[in-house]
């Protein structure tokens, strides 16, 4: 089996992966490290490989390719160029766009967004994750300044904490071990931030936010709660009462967005978040594991819904019967 701890940079990347052959070799030895394929329609372990490269299952009489059920099946594109964009997004600390992906592997623009967003869709953040220690929590609104907008496009009203234009954001963050977890909520009300900080965080945690009256009721929940008051100027009160590293976050998140995709839809914005919480949590780790650990979660069941815009998911399945013939065959 293949040591992804040889390739530290992208020519080393390009010079093995130089054929589509070895790319599907790869594949396979990862997919089935005991050598015995699997059918990815019945189960069945009963296999055989054709002379086309493609394997045969005994048992429900179907041809499959090593790449069925994986984000590479019935793409057009090489593999190479799907491993090189791996590679790229894993390592770069800014993550990158789809236009500088497209000049860098030679594809189209929009097959670099479809690439990236793909790729995307296997950081998802751990649902199961408990934050314990030292917590801290805060908010944050993603949109343009209307400072910079031309006088027709203003829109009055959106000061401080207005969503009129603007994506409210809620982070949580464990000091200690510096692991962060994120996402886009409706609004910064406590009803909508205490269920997500009851899932999150230990009750035995030390919690730190800024002086949002969202959070009164911390307490009362049985949070050891401390607070820095940043309306009066504020920021670090004690040594250890600030929220500092939440902070830290936001600042990076920000240069991400504004310099590297420049613009982020509503509807895709939880997937741009989860690939820099992905980055975040995995900052100690060299490019060449997050490289490793990208091509393991590629492998895994992925079907076309997955990369649908977020907010069409309910109707996804539905939208998606009606376009595999032309987009994807569904893997059963």
């Amino acid at each position: 089996m293949i040591d992804f701890d040889n390739f530290t940079s992208l020519i080393q990347i390009a010079d093995y992966f130089n054929s589509d052959e070895i790319c599907k070799q790869t594949i396979a030895e990862e997919r089935w490290p005991d050598g015995k394929s699997v059918c990815p329609y019945c189960g069945c372990t009963h296999c055989y490989e054709c002379g086309d490269g493609r394997y045969f299952c005994s048992h429900c009489r179907n041809k499959f390719s090593v790449l069925v059920g994986t984000i590479f099946e019935n793409t057009k594109i090489s593999l190479r160029k799907w491993f090189m964009a791996m590679y790229l997004i894993s390592s770069h600390k800014k993550g990158i766009s789809s236009c500088q992906l497209a000049r860098d592997i030679q594809v189209t623009q929009k097959a670099a967004w479809f690439i990236l967003h793909k790729l995307r869709g296997l950081y998802g953040q751990d649902k199961d994750a408990v934050l314990k220690g030292q917590v801290e929590m805060d908010e944050m609104y993603l949109g343009g300044r209307e400072t910079n907008k031309h006088e027709s496009k203003k829109v009055k009203g959106t000061q401080g904490r207005s969503t009129k234009t603007k994506t409210p954001i809620f982070g949580m963050v464990e000091r200690k071990e510096g692991n962060v977890v994120v996402m886009k909520v409706k609004d910064t009300k406590g009803a909508t931030l205490m269920p997500i900080v009851g899932k999150y965080v230990s009750k035995e945690a030390d919690v730190f936010t800024d002086e949002l009256v969202s959070y009164v009721n911390l307490d009362k929940s049985g949070y050891s709660h401390q607070i820095v008051n940043h309306g009066k100027r504020e920021f670090v009160r004690s040594n250890d009462i600030h929220t500092n590293s939440i902070e830290g976050f936001w600042a990076h998140f920000k240069r991400v967005v504004f310099g590297t995709y420049h613009c982020v839809s509503k509807d895709y914005l939880q997937r741009y978040i989860d690939e820099q919480v992905y980055r975040w949590n995995t900052r100690k780790e060299s490019a060449t594991k997050r490289f490793a650990d990208m091509f393991a979660k590629s492998i895994k069941s992925f079907e076309y819904k997955d990369v649908l815009r977020p907010s069409t998911l309910v109707d996804g399945e539905m939208w998606a019967a009606k376009h595999r013939s032309y987009y994807h065959k569904k893997v059963a």
